[in-house]
């Protein structure tokens, strides 16, 4: 099992960017989380280093899950942080590679996935709004979301959610 203390230096360890770790100790309004992979295994819809859970003082806060999604002709990066019951606190993307489209990761945008849980679906234009200009990455970043909520709850149905 990795952990990994977010204001360490080797965030490399689990595949976490700087940039990354800020966002979950900002989130968190904590200096010293710990990561640990949450999965031992790949699961459907989700590999096994792209999930963790988020300790502090022992005690799990949340989870954190870093992907990746299509844009126009590139991809680009994105975080995902829950609560200690899988409820989006916060989404972000971290890198986004393309001159037009970045507009999906303004603030304003992306708080529409606040609070939803993994029961919880997105459909563009209807819960997801159009941003002209983005509609390949908006429709990404709405079937990315809606593939990561699928597979927690199916992961929460018939597997152990709350794995350390």
């Amino acid at each position: 099992m990795f952990a990994l203390l977010v204001s360490a230096a080797s965030y490399s360890d689990l595949h976490v960017s700087k940039k990354a770790a800020k966002e979950i100790n900002k989130t968190f309004d904590k200096e010293d989380v710990r990561l640990v992979n949450t999965l031992t295994n790949d699961i459907p819809g989700i590999e096994q280093d792209r999930l963790f859970t988020i300790y502090s003082e022992g005690n799990i806060i949340g989870y954190a899950y870093i992907g990746e999604a299509s844009s126009q002709t590139d991809t680009y990066e994105y975080l995902v942080i829950f609560d200690d019951a899988f409820g989006i606190k916060k989404a972000k993307v971290l890198v986004y590679r393309e001159d037009y489209g970045s507009e999906i990761g303004s603030k304003r945008w992306l708080k529409q996935f606040l609070n939803k849980t993994p029961e919880d679906r997105f459909v563009y234009r209807q819960n997801i709004a159009a941003i002209s200009g983005a509609t390949i990455s908006v429709k990404s970043m709405t079937n990315a979301m809606n593939n990561l909520m699928i597979s927690l709850a199916s992961w929460q149905n018939n597997g152990k959610p709350f794995k350390s």
